[in-house]
């Protein structure tokens, strides 16, 4: 009962504002959300007309958008772990880090930023662009698996990652297969607003017109 209270409540707020960007972002790139059109109804046409769990299985394209929406605006600002044993961080030697290894010992609480991580430019080139192809698997595989921590990392991530996909596919999906989305406002003009979460600040209208 508590991990399904954890995925009803717990999920909600991080899982509406990753759709709410992911809308945001196929509305004012009108190729990405054509080729995304194209991918949901060729998968839909070989399952009947439908988004099963198999279909949705089939739709890399919408995957690799989604992860990059999730890297541009990331749900969840940051993330907290504590220390069970010493660790040594090895750095460059930078006008902000002046040694080569620094020493943090055991109980210290750390607080990752997850913003900074997903837009820091030495592993994602123009990383203001939005680009689904960063996430291709030849690209993924030569990237630190470590700096794309949209749901936390390691034994204690999220444990409704997958779900969360799954939801955000189907949302999606079903959307542009029915609708083409077209921008009102735009993201550049959007105040957001970060406590735990990173939410709009403002409403911010998308236009819907039916296929």
């Amino acid at each position: 009962m508590r991990k399904l209270r954890f995925f009803s409540l717990q999920g909600h707020d991080t899982v509406s504002m990753a759709m709410t960007f992911a809308i945001l972002l196929l509305a004012e790139h009108k190729d990405v959300q054509d080729c995304v059109r194209t991918e949901v109804n060729a998968v839909m046409e070989k399952n009947g007309g439908k988004l099963t769990v198999t279909a949705l299985q089939n739709l890399s394209y919408l995957e690799r958008c989604l992860k990059e929406t999730m890297r541009l605006y990331p749900s969840v600002l940051l993330i907290t772990r504590t220390l069970v044993e010493d660790v040594i961080i090895v750095c460059k030697i930078t006008p902000l880090c002046f040694s080569e290894s620094y020493l943090v010992p055991a109980g210290v609480e750390l607080y990752i930023d997850i913003l900074s991580l997903h837009k820091n430019p030495e592993f994602w080139p123009n990383p203001e662009v939005f680009d689904p192809d960063r996430f291709l698997p030849e690209l993924v595989q030569n990237r630190h698996p470590f700096v794309y921590i949209p749901f936390s990392a390691g034994s204690r991530n999220c444990i409704g990652q997958r779900f969360a996909m799954m939801e955000l596919k189907t949302v999606i999906g079903t959307l542009v297969h029915n609708l083409y989305l077209e921008p009102i406002d735009h993201l550049k003009d959007c105040r957001c607003v970060a406590d735990l979460l990173i939410r709009i600040g403002q409403p911010m209208r998308v236009k819907f017109i039916p296929i």
